[in-house]
């Protein structure tokens, strides 16, 4: 049964969230029994083969996140909200976030960022009904301006800052913050902290729930190791050998076989003839 955002906050066990971006993806994350999804924008960066997550349109995230909806009907969803589609007021955020509800079933939306902006942005959906999970620490979409993807809170003015924005977040209204590369003592602090459940992407193990890209944890991307991620599988060698496999057994006319083909009676076949 789906969870609601009640449950999610009240939720005594740490949250499991898994990314997703089409039909299968939904399909095995529900049959795992994952709290929540995330259509993320890193769809850019692993689907899409963009280098950043800033060429990433609302359509592109309408129509990703309708896949995996139908894939996962079962599972609370939540669908990022991409760059440039709620930095421009709240009026544009509003209209933003009411296509993805409207068009995607989704239950949820999420933002980067605890600017002054995005708070009241999240305070004006949140007062409206739409559901917002905040994010904080490194940012992807504003990657540039954060130095690029490195940890963020290190020192004094960037930990004040990422805890201050995940308590303003909360005060606006949404119903988790995601922590996104931060030192774990930071997150707990900020965990600790704050009334609502934390989501962490590399920072530690305590705080209130974790998640991270399928691809990452399926091992998709050969030699694509990455530190704030734990490769349970290596789908991407799997998938290399098994292909490599098949053409080898194509070139040699070692498949199909029998079992692969059809037959016909030979009397149609001498008709032919």
């Amino acid at each position: 049964m789906k969870r609601s955002v009640p449950d999610l906050m009240n939720s005594e066990s740490p949250l499991v969230m898994v990314t997703a971006y089409d039909f299968p993806g939904g399909k095995v994350a529900e049959a795992a029994g994952v709290d929540l999804i995330l259509v993320g924008d890193s769809l850019g960066n692993v689907v899409l083969g963009y280098d950043s997550t800033a060429p990433v349109t609302l359509n592109d995230m309408i129509h990703h996140a309708r896949a995996v909806r139908r894939g996962a009907p079962d599972t609370f969803l939540v669908v990022d909200l991409p760059f440039g589609t709620y930095h421009t007021g709240v009026t544009d955020a509003m209209r933003s976030a009411v296509r993805v509800i409207q068009e995607t079933g989704a239950d949820a939306i999420k933002m980067e960022g605890a600017t002054p902006e995005v708070v009241e942005v999240v305070r004006v959906l949140t007062r409206n009904g739409i559901p917002v999970m905040g994010h904080v620490g490194l940012m992807p979409q504003t990657a540039t301006a954060q130095g690029g993807l490195r940890v963020q809170g290190k020192d004094d003015e960037s930990a004040r800052r990422t805890l201050d924005g995940a308590l303003a977040l909360a005060e606006a209204g949404a119903f988790s913050v995601v922590l996104e590369a931060i030192p774990a003592r930071l997150a707990r602090l900020i965990t600790e902290k704050l009334p609502v459940p934390t989501i962490g992407i590399g920072a530690g193990v305590n705080c209130g729930g974790q998640v991270l890209v399928t691809h990452d944890l399926l091992g998709v991307y050969e030699g694509e190791e990455k530190k704030i991620a734990k490769r349970y599988a290596e789908v991407g060698r799997i998938s290399r050998e098994a292909i490599t496999q098949y053409a080898s057994e194509v070139r040699a006319r070692a498949f199909p076989t029998r079992e692969n083909s059809f037959v016909m009676k030979d009397d149609v076949l001498d008709k032919l003839y």
